[in-house]
């Protein structure tokens, strides 16, 4: 694939080093403007490979525009600007020969209000695949995405009806079902979770504890007990106030990040002193 070539075929000594075995993305030096605005700044990062990390911090730091650049959504905003890099594959993703398309497909991202297509269930989970080129056998990759998203038993019978006829919790799986039929290898969630009553909550999340076997998760959640429970990394972000620009302040296990944080600001964050 000449767009994102494989590690093996990286042309640039090292880069596969940051992406390969333990770790699926690394951020490195990463900034975004909107405009003249500095959004986010200075984010040095490393995802681990089919774990769960949590981005987390206050209203306005920057954490969805951190989620976007991850995987180029932030280029659909016109006056948006990056700079720095993000590795995937051993490639950095923002080098121009890069197709942002091939990006997207390989990391995948689910929206915090599920916004199902005006579809059947069956060609919301089956668009995507056939868009970007699938040629096998539709039914068994439908039924097996739907499987994954735990969304299967709930509507197999149902697969003609519309997916906007589900429930919010259900149609978040339908979301999360229709990135998994393009076989990503991240799966970006930003506050999926914010629309759901509580049992539907508890079922995303057992649903991305059993996603991670196969996906690198990255979650954007407000919610300290939710990062506690799914993640196994967390990383804090604070706004600079010197320049109201958003950056990473703590990043660790997530267990140390909640009960023994090497920053005073993360500590009173995730006590709920402030936030």
């Amino acid at each position: 694939m000449s767009a994102m070539p494989d590690e093996s075929q990286t042309s640039i000594p090292g880069l596969e080093m940051e992406t390969n075995g333990h770790y699926a993305i690394a951020m490195r030096d990463l900034h975004v403007y909107y405009g003249d605005f500095l959004a986010i700044k200075n984010i040095n990062l490393k995802v681990a490979r089919q774990k769960i990390t949590a981005i987390i911090g206050p209203s306005g730091c920057g954490k969805s525009t951190l989620l976007r650049a991850v995987n180029r959504m932030n280029e659909q905003i016109g006056d948006a600007r990056t700079e720095g890099a993000v590795f995937f594959g051993g490639h950095n993703i923002y080098e121009p020969q890069v197709d942002p398309v091939e990006v997207r497909r390989r990391i995948g991202m689910v929206f915090q209000k599920p916004n199902p297509f005006p579809k059947t269930i069956y060609e919301n989970v089956a668009w995507g695949a056939r868009v970007n080129g699938y040629r096998d056998d539709m039914d068994a990759l439908v039924e097996d995405s739907l499987r994954r998203a735990a969304l299967w038993d709930e509507v197999a019978d149902k697969l003609d009806q519309s997916g906007l006829s589900l429930s919010g919790g259900q149609q978040q799986r339908l979301c999360i079902a229709r990135a998994i039929a393009v076989r990503p290898d991240v799966i970006l969630m930003d506050e999926p979770c914010s629309a759901l009553d509580p049992i539907a909550t508890l079922r995303i999340e057992d649903l991305m504890h059993d996603l991670s076997d196969q996906y690198t998760i990255v979650i954007v959640t407000h919610n300290m007990q939710q990062a506690a429970r799914v993640s196994d990394f967390t990383a804090m972000m604070m706004l600079d106030e010197a320049d109201r620009a958003g950056m990473m302040i703590e990043y660790d296990k997530t267990d140390t990040i909640f009960t023994r944080p090497s920053d005073q600001r993360t500590e009173d964050y995730v006590t709920g002193r402030f936030g």
